[in-house]
């Protein structure tokens, strides 16, 4: 396996129909917005470069992202679907690398340690060219594409969809069991939100706990949700190479 690294994709395009009127981009999580929050983590962890993807309202996508060591790029043809966006992000990195890991803006438990975890595994493990994480045999994200797949989806050897093509070559793929369910919780809906907000609060919330004004880091919350990857202090910082 080349040792050059993985660099990542951030798909944040969508239009997030199932989630009402609400851009679920700008949903508080942690005390940030959860692009921010997935962001920061990205940044956070040991990646060559990050380019990530906006389309549906996109100025409001960039603001949240300002200030961060990555790439913004755009999507015209965002409503055609995720897979546009993930061309457009495939074709935007700038230097060849191992692996490149395709991320969604909205998987909020994704810590630095489960991204490394992926990133090391796909460099020192697998014997494949696709790496796809898993929990308890689920599927999840983000997934890794070895260099040689990206080129095959640019050129159009591959014209299917990311699962599609999971689902229809399964020898391309090596499954890595997580240790955690990071990977296979996103937020789609406001029952996914719903759900997320009572996994973060202690047994014993308080009831002025809102979405914007999260509940204190107490036993029983998820530490790596309810802290900053940049200001944890338990979170490593690691060159970008930007």
């Amino acid at each position: 396996m080349d040792r050059r690294g993985v660099s990542a994709i951030l798909l944040a395009a969508g239009l997030s129909r199932r989630m009402g009127q609400v851009n679920k981009l700008a949903l508080p999580v942690g005390g940030e917005p959860l692009l921010c929050r997935i962001a920061r983590t990205l940044c956070a962890a040991p990646l060559r470069e990050i380019v990530a993807v906006l389309g549906h309202e996109a100025e409001l996508a960039e603001g949240l992202l300002e200030g961060l060591p990555l790439r913004v790029v755009h999507n015209p043809g965002y409503q055609a679907g995720q897979m546009s966006s993930v061309h457009r992000g495939l074709a935007a990195l700038s230097e060849p690398c191992a692996g490149v890991m395709v991320c969604l803006a909205d998987q909020p438990l994704l810590t630095v340690a489960d991204i490394a975890h992926i990133a090391g595994a796909f460099i020192s493990e697998c014997p494949r060219p696709v790496l796809v994480p898993t929990w308890q045999g689920r599927r999840g994200n983000p997934i890794v594409l070895g260099w040689e797949q990206r080129d095959a989806i640019l050129s159009g050897e591959r014209n299917l969809g990311c699962k599609r093509l999971i689902e229809k070559n399964p020898e391309l793929v090596w499954p890595l069991p997580m240790p955690n369910d990071h990977c296979v919780l996103d937020l789609d809906s406001p029952e996914d939100y719903q759900r997320l907000r009572y996994r973060l609060l202690p047994a014993a919330a308080e009831p002025a706990d809102t979405p914007d004004r999260p509940a204190k880091t107490q036993a029983g919350a998820d530490p790596g949700v309810l802290s900053r990857p940049d200001t944890d202090p338990n979170h490593p910082r690691h060159s970008n190479g930007h």
